[in-house]
C-alpha cells in the first residue's frame, strides 16, 4: 500500500459571490460491467451491433419471458467491489424500479434499492502536489441499462434502439465528500483506472460504458463539519443532479455552471428545487429535466420473478485470491522497487497496459530509473506525436530493455541512444544490429579522444587561453571534441581528458 502521507486539500470556495460558498459533491458513476452476455439474458452485449440486433425476448418485454441472472455479471460486481476495498454482502435481492420509457419494454427497470451486492468502501484520489482526498463509496449494486431513442432520423418519427436494453450495469454511489470540480474528474478518472486494472469495465466513456450522475449543492463554510458530525443532509443545501455525464471536461464546466447558478438563487433570495437537470455544454448552462423523484416516486417492490442473490465467504475469497495489482500498491512498489519520483510512477501506472511495457522492458535490465526515463520521455513522446497507443508500439519492451542496456555498458552514449532509438522506432530493427551495422559504438579508446583533444587545443590557442581564465569555457572543447568524433566520443572521458589538457 502507498504510504499516506497526503496532505486533504481544502475545499473549493466559490469566488464572485456575496459571501464564500463550498461546493459538495457526491456522484453515481454507471459501469458497464464487461461480460459477453447481459445481466439477465443471453443477448450479446457487443457495441455497434445493427439496431436492435442483440435482443432477447425477455429484453423486449415480451410476456411470459423470465429473467435468469448472469453469473459473470455476480463476478465481476464482487471483482469490482473487492478493487474498492469495499465491504461484499453475502445475500443481496433485486427490485423493480417502476416507470414507463420507451425505451425500456418491460415497464420497469430491474436493478438494487435495499439490499446491494456491494456496501461501503473507498478510494484514494490523488490530486498532484502532494494532496490526496479519500472518497468513501456508499454502494455498488448491480441494474440493467436502458436502451436508446433516436430522435434526429426523421422530422416526425422516433426510432428505439433496443441493443443496450439489459446490458449490466454497476452503479457505484460514492458519499458527498467531493469538494471542488477537479477532485470529481480525478475521482472517475480513478475509479476507471481501477476498473480497468481488475477487467470489469472497459471505461469507454465516448460509447456510454461509463458515465456519471453529479449531484451538486452548496453551503456556507462549516456547514460541512456540521454534517459530518450528525449526518444530518441538510447542513449541505439542496442538491441537483446533473445526468449523464460522459466527459471529464464536461464534469468539471457543469459544476462549475450548476454551483454558481445555485448561489444566484439563494443570494437573490430564492430556493434551490431539488431536480435533476442536463448540462448542455453548448451554451455553458444546465437545464432542468424533471423534478427530483424519491423511491417512493418508482414504486420500488422485490423482483417477484429472482430469488434473492446469495453466496458465502469461499466464493468471495476465491476471487479476492485471483486480483492483479492494483494502481496504488503498483505505484508503490514502482517507487521502492526502482526509486522512481512519485510523478513518473504515477504516469507509468496511469494506464494499465503502460505498466506492463515499462515491467516488461525492467524485465531486460537492472536500471529501472533509466527505462522509466526512456518509457515516459522518448517512447511516450513518440507515441502521442504519432497518436498511437502503447499496446501499437513499433520498439518492443525487449528492444528498448537492449537499447538501455548498451547505454548501461557504455557501448553507445546517450546521444547516441536517441538515433538509435529512431532508427528502431521507424524501422523495427533491434538496437544492437543497428549499433553494429551503422558503426555507431561509443569511442572509449583514450589515446584516440586525447589525440582528438591535442588536435582541437592545438588548432584554437584563444580559446585556451580564454579557458584557463574561466574553466566553464572548457565544454567549448568538450562539444568541438564531440562533433569531430560524429558524437562517438565517450562524453565522461572526453571532460576529464580535456580537463587535463587545460590544467598543464
Amino acid at each position: 500500500m502507498l504510504d499516506l502521507t497526503y496532505d486533504t486539500p481544502k475545499p473549493r470556495v466559490i469566488a464572485g459571490a456575496k459571501q464564500d460558498w463550498e461546493l459538495v459533491i457526491g456522484m453515481e458513476v454507471h459501469a458497464q460491467v464487461s461480460t459477453n452476455a447481459k445481466l439477465f439474458s443471453g443477448a450479446s452485449t457487443k457495441f455497434g451491433a445493427e439496431p436492435n440486433s442483440n435482443v432477447a425476448f425477455v429484453d423486449a418485454g415480451m410476456p411470459g419471458m423470465l429473467p435468469v441472472i448472469n453469473q459473470a455479471c455476480v463476478d465481476q460486481a464482487v471483482r469490482t467491489g473487492l478493487g474498492l476495498k469495499a465491504e461484499i454482502n453475502l445475500e443481496s435481492a433485486f427490485d423493480r424500479k417502476n416507470y414507463f420509457y420507451p425505451d425500456l419494454p418491460q415497464g420497469y427497470q430491474i436493478s438494487q434499492l435495499y439490499h446491494p451486492i456491494v456496501g461501503e468502501g473507498e478510494v484514494l484520489v490523488e490530486l498532484g502536489d502532494g494532496k490526496a482526498r479519500l472518497v468513501r463509496i456508499e454502494r455498488i449494486h448491480l441494474e440493467q441499462d436502458a436502451g436508446k431513442s433516436i430522435h434526429d432520423m426523421d422530422p416526425a418519427l422516433s426510432f428505439v434502439d433496443l441493443n443496450r436494453t439489459g446490458v449490466a450495469l454497476m452503479e457505484i454511489v460514492s458519499k458527498p465528500d467531493i469538494r471542488s470540480p477537479e477532485e470529481a474528474a480525478a475521482y472517475v478518472v480513478k475509479l476507471r483506472q481501477i476498473m480497468l486494472y481488475l477487467g470489469t469495465c472497459d471505461g469507454n466513456m465516448q460509447n456510454g460504458n461509463l458515465r456519471a450522475d453529479v449531484n451538486v449543492s452548496v453551503c456556507a463554510p462549516g456547514q460541512y463539519e456540521k454534517y459530518q458530525a450528525t449526518q444530518d443532509f441538510s447542513h449541505l443545501g439542496t442538491r441537483c443532479e446533473i445526468k449523464n455525464m460522459n466527459s471529464m471536461r464536461f464534469i468539471q464546466q457543469a459544476i462549475e455552471v450548476e454551483a454558481k447558478r445555485q448561489i444566484a438563487i439563494i443570494e437573490g433570495g430564492g430556493t434551490v428545487d431539488q431536480e435533476t437537470r442536463l448540462y448542455d455544454p453548448d451554451k455553458g448552462e444546465t437545464r432542468s429535466m424533471r423534478s427530483k423523484e424519491e423511491a417512493h416516486d418508482y414504486r420500488y417492490f422485490p423482483d417477484p420473478d429472482l430469488l434473492p442473490l446469495t453466496f458465502d465467504q469461499a466464493y468471495v475469497d476465491g476471487i479476492a485470491a485471483n486480483l492483479p495489482e492494483l494502481p496504488d500498491a503498483k505505484k508503490a512498489r514502482f517507487i521502492g522497487d526502482f526509486g522512481l519520483s512519485d510523478y513518473d510512477a504515477s504516469v507509468l501506472t496511469a494506464d494499465v497496459e503502460a505498466a506492463q511495457y515499462f515491467e516488461a522492458v525492467t524485465a531486460g535490465t537492472k536500471n529501472g530509473k533509466l527505462a522509466a526515463n526512456w518509457v515516459i520521455n522518448e517512447l511516450f513522446g513518440r507515441l502521442k506525436k504519432d497518436e498511437r497507443q502503447i499496446e501499437d508500439s513499433p520498439v518492443t519492451p525487449a528492444q528498448l530493455a537492449e537499447l538501455i542496456e548498451l547505454i548501461e555498458a557504455d557501448t553507445i552514449s546517450g546521444k547516441i541512444a536517441k538515433d538509435v532509438f529512431e532508427i528502431s522506432y521507424t524501422s523495427g530493427r533491434s538496437p544492437s544490429e543497428i549499433v553494429e551495422t551503422e558503426g555507431l559504438k561509443q569511442v572509449t579508446d583514450t589515446g584516440a579522444i586525447e589525440t582528438a583533444v591535442d588536435e582541437i587545443i592545438a588548432a584554437n590557442p584563444d580559446q585556451v587561453a580564454k579557458a584557463k581564465q574561466n574553466p566553464k569555457l572548457a565544454g567549448w572543447f568538450v562539444g568541438q571534441v564531440m562533433k569531430a568524433t560524429g558524437g562517438k566520443a565517450n562524453p565522461k572521458a572526453v571532460n576529464q581528458i580535456v580537463s587535463a589538457k587545460l590544467a598543464e
